[in-house]
């Protein structure tokens, strides 16, 4: 099952250029070790949450821009066996030596995909995703199977209203930061998990479609009455992709 390692970084808005730059240098590396899609995205609608936010997760200052990323792996031993290679690997370290953003703000872990409606092996290759919803959400460990009941349901409803992809990866290595991590981000009890999960659209205007037809939809009109996890804790936002390969 694919594995998912993802990011959520404050990046300087006058930093993008040198953002992108620094990504699509470690980009082959990555790629070298195993890494089968490396995708960057740029805070483009990330509201103010009253709980929680993008922004409080990854304590962004004033002139400051959410970024929402993510490397897809085959599955847990190729993503485990790669970064044993790229922590020693000098043209990594030299990069990192050289981050446009703040480090220890970063926040990073592992999670298991549990929900992935990429096209099959051996079909007709997805299109490349153009804007993105990102998200993370707390979720208790006991309703793992629960949640992904309702992602399930969710995803044929985004499908329906032109979505290419979502994915919903289940938290599995998700170390304590020292500034803030995805616990913190989302306030997760130690009953809970975090879940990181993205929605794929060819573009904003394809996004704001779908939205708007979901709204309307009448299946969205009776939601399940027990929900599997706190809403009013799950973030997110809207993002524009900077890189995708």
């Amino acid at each position: 099952m694919t594995y998912i390692d993802g990011f959520v970084t404050a990046v300087p808005a006058a930093n993008k250029d040198a953002y992108c730059a620094h990504a699509r240098e470690a980009l082959p590396i990555f790629k070298e070790y195993g890494a089968v899609r490396m995708v960057e995205t740029w805070g483009d609608d990330v509201p103010d949450g009253k709980v929680t936010d993008l922004r409080r997760a990854v304590k962004a200052e004033p002139g400051e821009v959410v970024v929402f990323s993510w490397i897809e792996y085959s599955d847990r031993a190729a993503r485990d066996l790669a970064n044993d290679k790229l922590m020693s690997d000098p043209r990594l370290l030299a990069i990192a030596g050289s981050m446009p953003f703040d480090g220890k703000r970063m926040i990073y872990a592992g999670f298991d995909v549990i929900v992935d409606t990429a096209p099959a092996s051996g079909s007709a290759s997805p299109e490349t995703a153009g804007y993105v919803d990102g998200l993370l959400i707390p979720v208790p460990h006991a309703n793992r199977d629960a949640y992904r009941a309702v992602a399930e349901d969710a995803a044929a409803l985004f499908h329906d209203h032109g979505a290419i992809r979502l994915v919903e990866a289940w938290g599995s290595d998700i170390p304590d930061g020292t500034v803030t991590d995805y616990k913190r981000a989302v306030r997760a009890t130690p009953e809970e998990n975090t879940v990181f999960s993205w929605i794929e659209w060819p573009s904003k205007e394809a996004r704001d479609r779908g939205w708007a037809g979901m709204m309307a939809d009448e299946r969205m009109k009776n939601p399940p009455e027990n929900m599997p996890f706190d809403g009013k804790r799950m973030i997110y936002g809207g993002f524009a992709t900077l890189l995708d390969a």
